[in-house]
């Protein structure tokens, strides 16, 4: 059996940067285990799988497709960044000529669109609710040790903490701050936190003005450390800073040592458009 596999760095336009995804095309149904065995295999944060809805579909020429997302351990609900993966390889590769694709997925129908050099997600916006220290003290010790936590949210939804730093705090100790995320599955056993978000509000004087906001994001319950460029979490973040910063279209940037950098828009319909660039850095087909 021969499946053609893609790797795309997404929310970068320089390989080997951004966040990287695996993409494969399928012309037809895959053996559910199959699907699992090849994310493993492939060792990346997420494999994408793209599959036919209906007899007749075309790569090239249908708009509607499935998706689903598996990271070397399991299958997750949403992934930002191997959307825009997905994405890349239908507009780029298959030269799929519809202005709007929509993937149905397990967080409900995606749709990605092309727009000036970036691809365009139009997630859903997850929202955030004041979270109480004492509940989660010893993940936010074992993630920022004794750093000054301005802000503490959770979103239920998405099963996100997230941790905003002091404002006093520059890019670069977000960046420099050396994280074991491997300690926090013993500091957070309940099942409430799947995911970690450090932020930190934008500078807007010095040499990195312009972007609003500054994250990173761990993800040790799912099998990842630290994920470089997560669509995801700017689904929780974007409400949260439109709401602290009185803005509705941002730049992020996500500092993790490979690094990238998301467009943000609020919309009217209670969504976030979310985008990216990509580069396509390897095609190949899996063979088995």
């Amino acid at each position: 059996m021969q499946i053609p596999i893609f790797t795309v760095d997404a929310f970068t336009n320089r390989p080997f940067s951004g966040n990287p995804a695996a993409v494969c095309l399928l012309e037809n149904d895959l053996d559910e285990d199959l699907h699992q065995k090849i994310a493993t295999e492939m060792n990346l944060s997420e494999t994408a799988f793209i599959r036919k809805l209906h007899p007749g579909d075309d790569f090239t020429k249908s708009s509607c497709f499935g998706l689903r997302w598996f990271t070397p351990a399991n299958e997750v609900p949403l992934c930002g960044h191997a959307t825009l993966a997905a994405a890349a390889v239908l507009f780029h590769v298959q030269k799929n000529t519809n202005s709007v694709l929509t993937f149905m997925t397990l967080s409900g129908e995606l749709k990605a669109r092309q727009m000036e050099g970036h691809i365009v997600l139009d997630l859903p916006l997850y929202f955030t609710y004041p979270q109480v220290l004492q509940e989660v003290e010893e993940l936010i010790k074992a993630a920022v040790g004794d750093m000054v936590v301005q802000d503490l949210r959770y979103s239920p939804d998405t099963k996100k903490l997230l941790v905003r730093l002091s404002d006093a705090y520059e890019r670069s100790v977000l960046e420099e701050l050396q994280v074991s995320a491997q300690s926090f599955l013993s500091a957070e056993k309940t099942g409430k936190v799947k995911g970690l978000i450090l932020t930190l509000k934008g500078n807007s004087s010095g040499k990195h003005k312009g972007h609003d906001f500054y994250s990173r994001y761990f993800s040790p319950w799912y099998g990842v450390l630290e994920d470089p460029v997560t669509g995801s979490a700017h689904a929780v973040l974007s409400s949260y800073w439109s709401e602290q910063l009185g803005k509705k279209e941002m730049l992020a940037f996500q500092c993790s040592r490979r690094g990238g950098e998301l467009k943000i828009s609020l919309r009217n319909d209670g969504r976030v458009d979310i985008a990216g660039q990509i580069a396509i850095v390897l095609k190949g087909n899996l063979t088995f």
